[in-house]
C-alpha cells in the first residue's frame, strides 16, 4: 500500500536558534533554551502563527546591559525586562529577544515564583511580540497575558522550562 505523506508543516520546520548568556552569573542550557523556542515554534498555530521564520537570536543579559540598550534604541534610560528587535525576512532573521536576568530573579523573588519559570516567561514574552502581540493597550495586554499563560502551561507540560540557575555573586578576599 502506497501512503502519502503530508508535506511538513512550515510550523514544525527547525530554525537556527542562537543563545547568548552574557550575565556572568547565570548557568544556563543553550539546548534548553532551543528546545523552549523549538516547543513554541512547533505550536505557532494557537498564537497567532508564531514568530517569524528566521534565524532568531535569544540574550540574557545583567540589568545595565539591557538599560544601555533601552537608552540607545528607545531613547528610554528606565530599566526593563524584555526588548524585542523584529527581524528581516529578507535577510532571514526573525529577530532578536534581549532579556534581563536581573529583573528576572528580582520579581520572582520578590513574588515567590521560580526563578527558572519568571525567566522563562521572558523569553516567551519576546518570542510573542514577533508573533505579533502588543502589551501596550489594556485590551491588547490582555491578550498577551493569557497567550503568556497558555505558552508557560504549554512548556511546563511538554517539560521544557529551562533550569536556570543564578548563582550567587562571590566576595574576593580583602588584601592588607
Amino acid at each position: 500500500m502506497n501512503r502519502i505523506q503530508k508535506p511538513e508543516s512550515p510550523l514544525a520546520q527547525q530554525r537556527e536558534i542562537d543563545v547568548a548568556c552574557r550575565h556572568p552569573r547565570l548557568r544556563c542550557s543553550q539546548a534548553a533554551v532551543r528546545a523552549l523556542i523549538a516547543t513554541l515554534d512547533a505550536h505557532a498555530a494557537e498564537f497567532r502563527g508564531g514568530c517569524p521564520r528566521g534565524e532568531l537570536s535569544i540574550v540574557l543579559m545583567p540589568d545595565a546591559e539591557l538599560s544601555r540598550l533601552h537608552a540607545t534604541f528607545l531613547n528610554d534610560p528606565a530599566k526593563t525586562d524584555v526588548i524585542t528587535f523584529e527581524g528581516d525576512a529578507a535577510s532571514g532573521t526573525a529577530g532578536e529577544i534581549c532579556v534581563s536576568v536581573d529583573t528576572a530573579h528580582e520579581y520572582a523573588r520578590k513574588n515567590g515564583h521560580p526563578f527558572a519559570t519568571e525567566l522563562s516567561l521572558y523569553v516567551v514574552h519576546g518570542w510573542l511580540h514577533l508573533a505579533g502581540y502588543d502589551d501596550l493597550q489594556p485590551i491588547k495586554k490582555r491578550l498577551m497575558r493569557r497567550a503568556e499563560k497558555r505558552a508557560l502551561k504549554l512548556l511546563q507540560n511538554h517539560r521544557k522550562i529551562p533550569a536556570f540557575e543564578l548563582r550567587s555573586a562571590t566576595r574576593r578576599p580583602s588584601r592588607s
